[in-house]
């Protein structure tokens, strides 16, 4: 996995642009049951993936914190909501909390989530491969084929089983 990991960001540039234009004319005339291929190729790419064996996606980036996350993950961590703020994360340029380093505090040195339970909805929901209304967050999922290996090969089979 290692090794895929250090190809994936040139693997994602070279299909960029062919991506893109997948994407685009997705966008414009999106299959009636797109959500629900959506799915299935959620569910088969997952069957071959580990996220335990890539967490890539907690080395590399940070999630968003919402005002939720905060309360549920503070009181988990028996902290009030501001010393969590204080001890964990920064507004971003945005204006969004996010950690204030990377690779994500609460990964642990074999690949778990320390707060898995509590985990911010954007962790949950991590790459959003299996979301509804899926064409309004293409651009997201390009993003993310450069860094999770579940997204880039959910879009190869995506242009497999429902090319434009």
């Amino acid at each position: 996995m290692e090794n895929y990991l250090k190809q994936l960001p040139k693997l994602a540039k070279d299909k960029h642009n062919e991506n893109k234009k997948y994407f685009d004319k997705l966008k414009k005339k999106p299959p009636k049951n797109l959500d629900y291929q959506m799915q299935e190729i959620h569910n088969v790419v997952f069957k071959k993936i580990d996220c335990l064996s890539c967490a890539n996606c907690c080395k590399t980036t940070g999630p968003l914190f919402t005002a939720a996350d905060i309360e549920r993950i503070s009181k988990f961590l028996k902290l009030k909501p501001q010393q969590f703020i204080d001890k964990y994360l920064k507004i971003d340029e945005d204006k969004d909390y996010v950690l204030q380093q990377v690779p994500c505090t609460f990964l642990d040195h074999e690949n778990y989530c320390m707060i898995y339970d509590v985990r911010p909805k954007a962790c949950r929901e991590y790459p959003h491969l299996d979301r509804k209304k899926f064409n309004q967050i293409t651009a997201l999922t390009l993003k993310n084929t450069e860094i999770c290996p579940a997204a880039f090969q959910a879009v190869e089979e995506m242009k497999k089983k429902m090319p434009l």
